[in-house]
């Protein structure tokens, strides 16, 4: 079983398009990427393990304009999905909130987050976006179980015997997979592995629903009518 103080352990390898940066418990990934964004370039992986949560972010390029790129805040939930999907129990579904919450066994787990340089148009073409994830690890000290029943962590969901560091590899290596495909067979591809998982919520009901490729917005269409829901919306 896993230390109860800081998580231990570092990244397994990866690929040489990544370069990772281990941070500090008391840190903030995506403040550390963003600042470093404009000089360290694509491929920069901020992360840490804390004894309450993991984190991670990765600094992208995109060519496309900020409204459009926003959508990698979808791409970076659904890696997290898929690769806690794979280290977790298989009875446990894996499954998104709208819009960028991590969900196991229907509780929240964590969300994924999204950062670009300050007074970017949203028709203009940043120079860096940053995408990442914020999974709980354990419940705040002198929490009492049933007290917030929609929340959950990684340690009491049969995690514990993996280590923080093969969570954040995965879930790199799933988002740049995602990215990819997204970029070889357009966005239907990610937009496809995000609504498979995504959870229908109440205000969903008898909607079809799409995702739109010029902003990442959630298109629920009833009667033939088209309502959307943006990335910014819980």
């Amino acid at each position: 079983m896993m230390c109860e103080g800081p998580l231990r352990g570092g990244l397994p390898p990866l690929p040489s398009v990544f370069s990772p940066l281990p941070l500090g418990p008391e840190e903030d990934a995506r403040a550390r990427a963003m600042a470093l964004a404009p000089e360290r370039g694509g491929g920069l992986l901020p992360w840490l393990a804390a004894p309450d949560r993991i984190e991670a972010a990765l600094v992208l390029e995109p060519e496309e304009r900020l409204a459009a790129a926003r959508a990698g805040l979808l791409a970076a939930a659904s890696a997290a999905a898929a690769a806690l999907a794979v280290f977790g129990p298989p009875e446990i579904p894996v499954t998104l909130r709208w819009p960028a919450r991590i969900v196991l066994n229907g509780a929240v787990v964590g969300e994924a987050f999204l950062g670009a340089p300050p007074g970017t148009a949203e028709e203009g073409v940043p120079d860096w976006l940053v995408v990442g994830i914020r999974l709980f690890w354990r419940h705040p000290e002198g929490h009492e179980p049933g007290l917030d029943p929609g929340r959950t962590a990684l340690a009491e969901e049969g995690f514990l015997e993996v280590p923080p560091g093969e969570v954040v590899a995965a879930w790199a290596r799933h988002l740049m997979a995602g990215l990819a495909e997204w970029q070889s067979r357009g966005f239907r591809a990610m937009a496809d592995a995000v609504l498979e998982r995504l959870e229908t919520e109440p205000w969903m009901e008898g909607a079809r629903r799409g995702l739109d490729p010029a902003t990442g917005a959630l298109v629920l269409r009833r009667e033939g009518v088209d309502t959307h829901h943006p990335l910014e919306a819980g």
